[in-house]
């Protein structure tokens, strides 16, 4: 059974829908959630679903080495959902192709520096975009740069806002990301 490791930011929605999948499978486990801002709703999560959630700052994350050897004693795979840092190199030379991202748009638009939640939706509302969907990807030392493992789409509709875009995105996300996941893991290790 492999090893994940979360990294998430906010509400961690996308990291309990992981987790619920993972607690009915054999393919992998949830071992951890790294958190990078203390006031997550993620830690509340993890608490009901009885997962460790560690909170971490970014000295532990960029200079030393903490956060790097926890992944090496936790993780098999490393699962970005609703990550806002830049995954540092050490950690990407230390998880080439285990590390995997999910994005609000179809890369390689709207993605980069800044271009996440929100901001993404409105950015595909201002420039009258027909669909939109989500790209899960590795991760590579370049934001949103990383080989696309996986792609869906939603059409969308002349009046929809940014915040309905949103509700179609987080439907996707929360339909395809683990099980995509389960099945990155299921190839590699055939």
């Amino acid at each position: 059974m492999k090893r994940i490791v979360i990294f998430a930011s906010g509400s961690g929605t996308n990291a309990e829908n992981i987790i619920k999948f993972f607690n009915h499978t054999k393919t992998a486990k949830v071992t951890y959630v790294l958190c990078n801002n203390e006031h997550a709703k993620v830690f509340e999560r993890c608490k009901n679903l009885n997962t460790k959630c560690l909170h971490f700052k970014k000295d532990a994350f960029f200079t030393s080495d903490e956060v790097l050897n926890l992944l090496k004693e936790q993780a098999d795979y490393i699962i970005l959902a609703g990550f806002l840092w830049k995954i540092p190199t050490k950690i990407i030379d230390n998880f080439t192709n285990k590390i995997i991202n999910i994005h609000p748009a179809l890369l390689p638009k709207y993605g980069g520096k800044g271009m996440y939640g929100i901001n993404v939706h409105k950015a595909v509302k201002e420039n009258k975009e027909t669909e939109t969907g989500i790209t899960i990807h590795y991760v590579n030392a370049n934001y949103d740069e990383g080989a696309i493992i996986f792609q869906a789409k939603t059409t969308l509709l002349e009046e929809d806002t940014p915040d309905i875009i949103a509700e179609k995105i987080h439907i996707l996300e929360q339909q395809y990301f683990p099980r995509v996941i389960e099945d990155v893991i299921l190839t590699v290790n055939e």
